[in-house]
Order: structure tokens, then C-alpha cells, then sequence
């Protein structure tokens, strides 16, 4: 099918050579030359999406170059260059001085038009939302939609404006109406690609630390001071150091202009403390759409990620809405109205579970309606438009339309796993051992909640002080862990015990008394691997051993011991060292 606009002229014109064959040559020579426009990381990655369905063996060769003038332009030529292209990246003065036969943008400028090009502009993110009256000079209409953004002396300057749903057509002719038979309804490639990507939940979440019952909680902020990091900077720290660290893993996703404003060492910087604490963090280049995909609970505000989530029936608490730079008739402000709260001085941890009991999700579900149109269907009808405007250079529709690929894996930055636990435990009703350990992050002063828990890795000069349990997570360190572990009593004369780690299912777990185990985690019959953490199990192993009951044989350990986190129930055996009293 060929995509045709109105008002439109293809025609190549005068003076354009068509390409030639070279002998040298092993395929034929291009018959089009398109022109990939970006202005800000977001607008690049959005590019990405598009490009597979310029296809080379339909004789299309692809350019890049970068429209300068964005507050958020730091490092595109960089991104470019590590996409492989860096042959092909043109100046922006040498892309407005050469023709091509197509230029495609995710995002609009009217300094564009400097473009010898017809100009097909895509959204960047979930539609058009956000008044930014710095570059459209208007208060009511959003940017994208805007007209100075859309016309240069009366003139409209894209061919062709791609909307994800029929609604921005109405606020596309309050805003600039000349520009209306311009635009067509396209969908959105990237939450295909999202849908597509749900059988590899799975496979996400582990690369994302969702394993061992670990539910994930997945941060999204947008850029501006309306934002949830501009509103709430310390909200990343106080949520990962809030849940406890066996039942949740936390990552941040942040917009690509937070780090094009403030750059990749000055975000990793703020956010130090914690990383320390076990915060994942999504590189802006891409991932975050794989922990949209592998989210349990999003906590967000209005950027677009966070409706992303939403489309997928997330759980999601908003901790900012920005709806003083919203425009006040898109699906997002009423998203923003709509969705559920956190309260950022509660209790955060109290508040997931009681919005994960309370989960609706018929609640968001006719303003994502009103976000999307055409589910699944925009590779095939964005590739229509593309391929329409191409007609007249010789360019043929594909026979069969691509389907939307999965999205890459998410690879997280991260510091390291935490060393430092405020831990408490308790007996319960059925004699298993619970345990929640909150990771500890340096100058985050909190009240105490119950006993420390380090490993033998914590370089904090006062908390393998305090500490109860000290436990060593190296298999293959130089020093014996019976060596060890006498070691670390004489020491650290607070310790009660301390485990150190024999394989990825074995630890030793000693008391000070001199009695030692091997603790083994028992597997059942087609069970996924055992893993047994020495910290979780020692802090265990003590809160059995400060406590009356008898669990476990006392003190002795003779009996398996059942140690709870969150949902998870792990079964763990002893084994008496040899020569060791057990005990009793």
C-alpha cells in the first residue's frame, strides 16, 4: 500500500542525478538517500526504531547529522559514532547543502527547513504532552505540535507529521491547523516493540536482579524541575534503602536529557550513595524499555516511561505529576490527575504493598486508550508513509512489512552488590525464621531497626563495629574460612556470628562460642538452583539463637532451619563441623 499525503510533491527535482552502479560494487547502487535528523538523545534513540524499516536491499542509504540548538545536544555526535555510522554523520551545514530524497526526525525544529528534503517528523515519547514555551513561544500547545515549531513564514515545513493517536489531531488544529492534512495516525514502534518483548519478561527481571522471590521496583523520572528527581532528589536512596533487599531490587530509569544536562559522571555522582545501597541504573541509551517490561511497580511522574508502564498494567505510584508543564487537555495530564500517589515522607514499603492489593487496572486504562491508537500496527503503517514519499525515486514497498523486533537487554550500572544491613528478624507462627535486611548507605542517617549486618567487604570505619553477623561472600579467597572466621572474632569483639561463603548453595556459619555448621540449602526435586547467601543465613542463624523458642533444636542447629523473606521460604540445612560440639 503507498502512503500519500496531500499537497505533497515527490517529484525528483531538476539537476538530482539518479545514483549509478560502480563496477566495484558488489550490490546495486542506492536509488534514494535518506537522512536521519536527531536533535537530543531521546529523538536519536526514537531514530533507531525507525531504521530497520529503511531497508537496504530496497536500494536506501542512510545519513545522519545532528539539528544543532537543543539545551540537551551533549554527546549525539558520540552516540553516532558508536552506532557504527561515524562515515555517514554529516555537519549540519554539509547535511543542508547536499539533497536528499527523504529526512526523518523525531523531533521537530523550523530550522529544518533548511533541509533540501521532504521532512517526516515522529514523536520521541508518548505522543505530544509537555509545554515548553522556551522553544514553541506558545503556553497552550505542546511541544511537536506547536506552530512555530511547524511552519516558517506561513509555510508548514514537515511532509508529514506522524501522531500515535486520532486526539492529537484535534489539538494539532487548535495549535496549527494548515498543519492537519499533513499529519496521519502511525501508532507508536516503540511500545510495539515493548509488547513484543513480554515473552523475555523473564529474562529481563534476571538480568535486573528480580530473582530468589525478588520483586522489581522500577524508578522513572523525566528531566525539568517538575520531575520527580527535581522534586524529590533523595526519593532514589530512600526507596532502596526502605525495602528490604531479599524481596526487592530497585533500578532507576532517568531521561536522556537528565544526563545530557548534567552528564554521565554528574548523575552518577548524585546518585553514588545508592548505588552503594543496590540501585540499579538504566543507561539512557537504552534498557529502560526492558525494565518497563520486567517492572512489578513503578514508581514514576508524567514523564513518558512511566505511561509505558501503565499500557502494560503496571502497579504505578506517581511521586510527581507535573501538571504545571502539561499541556491540560492530553491524555498525559489526565494520567497524571488519575494515577495514584505515593507519598514520599510515608512508609514507602507499606504503601507498594498496599498499591500492588489495591491495583486496578481498569483505572488508567481509557487514558492510555487515548494515548495509542493502532496497537501493533505502526511498523506496517509508519513504513506505508516512509515508502510513499519514496514512490518517486524508484524506491518499491516491500512486499511483507517487518515485524517490531524485542528490545535489547538491559544491561544496569551498578557500583556493587550492598555490604552493610540494619536487620531484624523474628519467630513466626509456623517456626520459620523472617528476615528483612535494609541495605545501609553512608551519611543516610536513619533510626536504627534492629541489628548489623556487614559483609567482609564494608570499608565504613564504624559499622563492623557495631555489627552482629559479619559474613565473607568470596568462595575462592586466599584465608581457609575456618581460619577466617576465628579470625574475625578476635577482631570484632561484638560479633555473635559470622558465615562465610563454600560454594553458590554452601556456607560455614560459626557462633562465638566456637561451635561451627556447614549450612547447605536444600533443593527440591525440579527446582530451579540453590542459592544461599552466608549474610541472610548467618543473620538467621542469630536471630534463632537471641531467641527463646528453641527454633531450629536451640542453638544446636540439629534441624533444618526455614528461613522467610518477603514470599520466599528457603529451606536450609546443618552439617556439624567435624570435632565440633553442636551444642544444645
Amino acid at each position: 500500500m503507498e502512503f500519500r499525503l496531500p499537497g505533497i510533491s515527490r517529484a525528483r527535482r531538476p539537476g538530482r542525478p539518479l545514483p549509478g552502479r560502480d563496477r566495484w560494487d558488489t550490490w546495486e547502487a542506492p536509488r534514494a538517500r535518506v537522512l536521519c535528523v536527531a536533535r537530543t538523545l531521546t529523538s536519536a534513540t526514537r531514530l533507531l526504531d525507525v531504521l530497520p524499516l529503511l531497508r537496504r536491499e530496497d536500494g536506501i542509504e542512510t545519513y545522519y547529522t545532528v539539528n544543532p540548538g537543543s539545551a540537551f545536544a551533549e554527546g549525539l555526535h558520540a552516540y553516532f559514532t558508536s552506532l557504527g555510522v561515524g562515515d555517514r554523520l554529516l555537519s549540519w551545514e554539509e547535511a543542508t547543502r547536499r539533497p536528499f530524497d527523504l529526512a526523518v526526525a523525531c523531533t521537530v525544529n523550523n530550522s529544518m527547513r533548511q533541509l533540501d528534503a521532504p521532512l517526516v517528523v515522529l514523536p520521541h515519547g508518548a505522543g505530544y504532552n509537555r509545554l515548553v514555551t522556551e522553544t514553541t513561544g506558545d503556553a497552550s500547545a505542546p511541544a511537536g505540535l506547536s506552530r512555530r515549531e511547524l511552519t516558517w513564514r506561513g509555510k508548514v515545513v514537515p511532509a508529514a507529521i506522524g501522531v500515535s493517536h486520532s486526539e492529537q489531531l484535534g489539538r494539532l488544529a487548535g495549535s496549527c491547523p494548515e498543519a492537519v492534512e499533513r499529519a496521519a495516525v502511525v501508532g507508536d514502534i516503540c511500545l510495539d516493540r515493548i509488547r513484543r518483548s513480554l515473552p523475555l519478561r523473564d529474562r529481563y527481571r534476571a538480568l535486573l536482579g528480580a530473582v530468589d522471590g525478588r520483586r522489581l521496583v522500577v524508578l522513572h523520572s523525566t528531566w525539568s524541575s517538575h520531575s520527580l528527581l527535581g522534586t524529590h532528589p533523595e526519593l532514589p536512596l530512600e526507596l532502596v534503602t526502605s525495602l528490604p533487599a531479599d524481596e526487592y531490587a530497585v533500578a532507576a530509569v532517568l531521561h536522556p536529557n537528565v544526563w545530557a544536562r548534567h552528564s554521565r559522571r554528574g548523575v552518577l555522582e548524585r546518585l553514588e550513595r545508592a548505588m552503594d545501597a543496590g540501585l540499579l541504573v538504566i543507561p539512557p541509551e537504552e534498557g529502560w524499555r526492558a525494565a518497563v517490561v520486567a517492572g512489578d511497580w513503578v514508581v514514576g511522574d508524567h514523564g513518558s516511561t512511566t505511561l509505558y508502564s501503565a499500557a502494560l498494567d503496571r502497579t504505578v505510584l506517581l511521586a510527581a505529576t507535573g501538571l504545571d508543564e502539561l499541556d491540560a487537555a492530553s491524555p498525559t495530564a489526565a494520567f497524571a490527575r488519575r494515577a495514584p500517589r505515593l507519598d514520599v515522607a510515608g512508609d514507602l514499603y507499606a504503601q507498594l504493598l498496599r498499591a500492588d492489593a489495591e491495583h486496578d487496572p481498569e483505572l488508567l486504562a481509557p487514558v492510555v486508550d487515548s494515548q495509542w491508537e493502532t496497537p501493533d500496527k505502526s511498523t506496517a503503517l509508519t513504513q506505508d508513509l516512509l515508502y510513499g514519499l519514496l514512490a518517486d525515486a524508484g524506491v518499491g514497498a516491500p512486499a511483507a512489512t517487518p515485524e517490531p523486533e524485542p528490545v535489547p537487554d538491559p544491561r544496569p550500572l551498578a557500583h556493587r552488590a550492598p555490604t552493610a544491613f540494619d536487620v531484624t528478624g523474628r519467630i513466626g507462627a509456623d517456626g520459620a525464621v523472617e528476615v528483612r535486611r535494609h541495605p545501609l548507605a553512608p551519611r543516610h542517617d536513619t533510626e536504627p531497626r534492629g541489628f548489623y549486618a556487614v559483609t567482609d567487604e564494608e570499608t565504613h570505619p564504624l559499622w563492623p563495629q557495631s555489627a552482629d553477623v559479619l559474613a565473607r561472600t568470596l568462595v575462592d579467597a586466599a584465608t581457609p574460612p575456618t581460619v577466617w572466621a576465628e579470625e574475625a572474632f578476635r577482631r570484632l569483639p561484638g560479633l555473635s556470628v559470622v558465615g562465610a561463603a563454600l560454594d553458590t548453595d554452601r556456607c560455614l556459619v560459626r557462633l562465638r562460642d566456637g561451635r561451627v555448621w556447614e549450612a547447605l540449602a536444600d533443593r527440591p526435586w525440579g527446582a530451579a538452583r540453590a542459592r544461599l547467601d552466608p549474610v541472610l543465613v548467618a543473620c538467621a542463624v542469630h536471630v534463632a539463637a537471641s531467641t527463646d523458642t528453641g527454633t531450629a533444636g536451640g542453638t544446636g542447629l540439629g534441624a533444618p532451619l526455614v528461613i522467610r523473606t518477603g514470599r520466599r521460604l528457603c529451606r536450609v540445612s546443618f552439617r556439624v563441623a567435624p570435632g565440633s560440639c553442636s551444642g544444645g
